[in-house]
């Protein structure tokens, strides 16, 4: 199973990369292969490719702030949430991924 994310919070340090270090490690928990892509303070870092989108059964995205070139994720199944909820919930946010796309 493929998810793809993007994080981002408002000053684009530390709650943008917790997110994204949360989702990493219980996909991994979960054997879910995900791919992260962060928009910090120092920009796009880990940029999403079209492949993995395309093959994504869903997209997760932080809405602390606009998700630079969200258009990607047009016609896929996103789930949004702030990132401090992806840092305290990322077990029970893969859980419901796998029960919804299995």
């Amino acid at each position: 199973m493929k998810v793809v994310a993007v994080t981002a919070c408002s000053s684009g340090i530390a709650h943008t990369y917790m997110a994204a270090e949360a989702l990493e490690v219980v996909a991994k928990k979960y054997n879910i292969d995900i791919s992260v892509e962060t928009q910090g303070s120092i920009g796009i870092e880990n940029e999403l490719v079209q492949k993995d989108i395309d093959n994504a059964v869903c997209v997760i995205l932080t809405n602390d702030m606009p998700i630079i070139n969200e258009h990607r994720f047009e016609g896929k199944k996103v789930i949004r949430m702030s990132t401090s909820d992806v840092i305290k919930k990322a077990d029970v946010i893969m859980k419901k991924i796998i029960s919804t796309f299995k």
